[in-house]
């Protein structure tokens, strides 16, 4: 089944060609040339990643992107934009991009980096409402994974995920206590042949551990300098 874009441009100049060359690649694409349509869009379900503009007319993307994080969107979503200081970038992750494509760009490279947000977004399906899966044998944890349903539950509540953020905490939880270094996170979590900013990985980190804190999740991600990162129980004294 083809994968559902979303490219919110407010520029016919510019959304017209891309729509053309994404619609060859064979993706279905819808188009919003304002925030608010792009949120109506967005909450109507189906779509698998978002190309999005941050000089709309209505609101900023990076309030966009937000929005659509806060209302429950895990699709991945891809920053386009002439905003193309580290700043701009950093603050575009850290709101919950996936990815951040400053223009002007080389279509080839917009095509790949879509490509490898996909292979990641693909694997992230609708799960039936059900109850909480039962304890597995490790009882000694109140986080538990489910690679298979793409879901995570502290105890009986669920935690919402974006795709990179379950990647992340899953590739983690199969090793805990064990140190996974960054090259390892990048390459399998993010694709090995991935072009964007390592510092995706950074703000997906950020915000991961921001919603285990916030869940009382019992576990943390500890930073080993130098090396890469290890999920840890936390006791309850610590």
């Amino acid at each position: 089944m083809p994968s559902q874009l979303l490219l919110v441009e407010d520029d016919d100049q510019i959304a017209a060609p891309l729509v053309r060359a994404l619609e060859r690649e064979e993706y279905v694409v819808d188009r919003a040339a304002t925030g608010g349509a792009a949120l109506e869009r967005i909450a109507a379900g189906g779509v698998d990643l978002v190309l999005l503009d941050l000089g709309l007319p209505d609101l900023d993307g990076l309030d966009v992107c937000r929005r659509a994080r806060s209302a429950g969107f895990d699709g991945a979503i891809m920053i386009l934009t002439a905003r193309g200081s580290e700043i701009d970038r950093v603050v575009g992750l850290d709101v919950g991009a996936d990815d951040y494509l400053a223009k002007p760009f080389p279509l080839a490279e917009l095509l790949a980096r879509v490509r490898a947000l996909l292979r990641r977004a693909a694997r992230a399906g609708v799960a039936p409402e059900t109850t909480a899966p039962s304890t597995s044998d490790d009882t000694s944890t109140r986080l538990r994974v489910d690679r298979d349903a793409r879901r995570v539950w502290v105890e009986d509540d669920e935690l919402g995920l974006t795709v990179k953020e379950f990647d992340l905490l899953a590739l983690l939880d199969a090793e805990r206590g064990t140190v996974i270094t960054r090259e390892r996170v990048m390459d399998e979590v993010w694709d090995e042949n991935w072009f964007g900013s390592t510092k995706t990985l950074d703000a997906t980190l950020g915000r991961l551990r921001q919603k285990l804190d916030d869940a009382d999740a019992g576990v943390r991600v500890v930073t080993v300098r130098g090396v890469g990162f290890r999920l840890e129980d936390v006791t309850p004294d610590a």
